[in-house]
């Protein structure tokens, strides 16, 4: 079913108070937990989007980022709809389907990159460099939404309190952190950039 939104006026002066609305109607302090971790992924997106607009993004890459973009809305969705039993309208919710997706991605890109012998540092090409901030983006992200967890307990109440966030929301992120690493790696393989590795403390040597 396709889904038309029509937005005919962007502000609507309800933060002025410091509030804002979730996705189900209800008020939330605009620095509730649930609002923060929305909003970080919201962030972690627009990185997205910044990855997406530089140039010569590898088009399996871009497919990808793509269609993840259009998925993190859904996370961020999700987030900010609280979870209640039996609710009015059926909520849009993250499934399991999605995280299998994100970890097909991740195998599917990492068949062919080279062994890890370090740590990776963040650079190279553009592209991976912003892969790079998408991935601690997505990471603050998760830990945002963990403290959302912490506040609101989880819907298949594996954690006190119970019942606010959907746990496959939070582990959605926790992939996608994972195969941002991986695209940041593939970036500089398919470009034939060299990965800058961490050296350990006793071995740097700087030149002045």
């Amino acid at each position: 079913m396709k889904v038309m939104v029509k937005l005919s006026r962007i502000y609507t002066r309800t933060g002025d108070a410091g509030q804002t609305r979730l996705s189900d109607g209800s008020k939330a302090r605009k620095t509730d937990a649930r609002v923060a971790a929305y909003g970080a992924t919201d962030e972690a997106n627009s990185a997205i989007g910044v990855a997406l607009a530089l140039p010569d993004v590898p088009a399996d890459v871009a497919e990808v980022l793509t269609f993840i973009q259009n998925e993190m809305f859904d996370v961020g969705a999700d987030l900010s709809n609280p979870v209640v039993s039996n609710p009015k309208w059926e909520p849009l919710r993250i499934i399991q389907e999605s995280i299998d997706r994100l970890e097909r991605w991740c195998d599917q890109f990492a068949a062919d990159l080279p062994a890890l012998k370090s740590f990776v540092l963040p650079g190279g090409t553009p592209l991976a460099a912003q892969l790079h901030v998408v991935r601690t983006l997505v990471r603050r992200a998760e830990r945002s939404a963990w403290e959302a967890v912490e506040a609101y307990g989880l819907e298949d109440g594996d954690f006190e309190p119970s019942g606010g966030i959907n746990p496959l929301a939070v582990r959605y992120l926790n992939r996608l952190s994972d195969l941002a690493f991986i695209l940041a790696r593939y970036a500089n393989h398919a470009a034939g950039q060299a990965e800058l590795s961490w050296v350990s403390g006793g071995e740097r040597h700087p030149s002045a």
